[in-house]
């Protein structure tokens, strides 16, 4: 059965998967969202009780032409202190007729592009078309991944970067400046986000490393950290000055997303919208140049089964 089943490392989905084909892939699982054509079950997140990590499980299925997909994997925060990717995970693919599988790929390169390119897919949606300054907070692989994605949807002028460690945040400055990116990585997050007209935190902060009172007129907020009740890359200052608070699914941020969770029990927000919505034409988030819109993203598995099926379909024009 293995015989035609491709087996895909991190390097290779990462050469398959350009940030252009991964950002097209994003966009098409959250159209196929808002239009109501996707299957997407509930997804587990299960924080384990003898550590701090946290076991996932994905299933979705994109549309008739491509086949189920499952991803299985884990969040280890304490990872970055020894320099490691805190997420690690295997992704499968069924094929869309049989169920055979058709290819089993590391998920945690899938994580990393198809998170970054939906960023970059709610940027082009929600900011305004001269939001060209960036602050990231977070200086791991998921920080520098957004700054490429976020490049290819806007003409970025200036990065600024800030974690807590002054050696990972240089080191990511550097990195970021050979790329081509005009980076400075800044002593505190309050320095990062002032005056800002983009913020990406990317994060596993369960205190908030963004404060809406530092917010700047204009601003879009983006935040992949916050995808358990229990972590919270933002204030209740940020939901409370945002015009719309958008998700990537209501029902999936409704459970899992801390910050939605807590202004959901407190009363504070009683509406989100759903980015497929804003892509389809079903909803609208910004209404003036002014708003500050706040974007939570905690993932979805129709964001893997877009970006695994995109990979399978490269790797098979290759072989041809």
């Amino acid at each position: 059965m293995t015989d035609d089943v491709l087996f895909l490392s991190g390097p290779q989905v990462t050469r398959l998967l350009d940030t252009d084909t991964a950002i097209a892939s994003q966009r098409a699982a959250f159209t196929a969202l808002g239009s109501g054509a996707a299957d997407l079950p509930a997804k587990i997140m299960h924080p384990s009780r003898f550590d701090d990590s946290v076991v996932f499980a994905y299933v979705s299925r994109l549309s008739a032409d491509s086949g189920a997909v499952a991803k299985f994997g884990s969040v280890n925060p304490g990872n970055a202190a020894a320099g490691l990717p805190t997420i690690h995970a295997v992704v499968s693919v069924l094929d869309p007729v049989t169920g055979r599988l058709t290819a089993v790929m590391d998920g945690a390169a899938v994580t990393t592009l198809r998170t970054a390119a939906a960023s970059a897919v709610a940027v082009d949606a929600l900011a305004t078309p001269d939001s060209t300054d960036l602050a990231v907070l977070g200086s791991g692989t998921q920080a520098l991944a957004h700054v490429r994605a976020i490049a290819r949807v806007r003409d970025l002028t200036s990065v600024r970067v800030w974690s807590p460690t002054p050696r990972h945040r240089a080191r990511a400055a550097e990195t970021l400046a050979e790329l081509g990116f005009p980076a400075a990585a800044v002593g505190s997050a309050e320095e990062a986000v002032s005056g800002a007209a983009l913020v990406a935190a990317c994060t596993l902060s369960r205190t908030p490393v963004v404060h809406g009172e530092w917010l700047a007129p204009g601003c879009t907020v983006v935040s992949v950290g916050s995808f358990e009740p229990t972590r919270r890359e933002v204030d209740t200052d940020v939901l409370r000055r945002s015009a719309a608070v958008v998700v990537d699914d209501p029902a999936t941020a409704a459970e899992h997303a801390g910050p939605v969770v807590d202004a959901l029990r407190t009363g504070l927000l009683t509406d989100l919208v759903a980015l497929g919505d804003v892509l389809t034409g079903r909803a609208v988030a910004r209404t003036a140049p002014g708003d500050i819109v706040y974007y939570n993203s905690v993932g979805l598995g129709i964001q893997d089964a877009a970006a695994a099926w995109a990979v399978v379909r490269a790797a098979k024009g290759e072989r041809r």
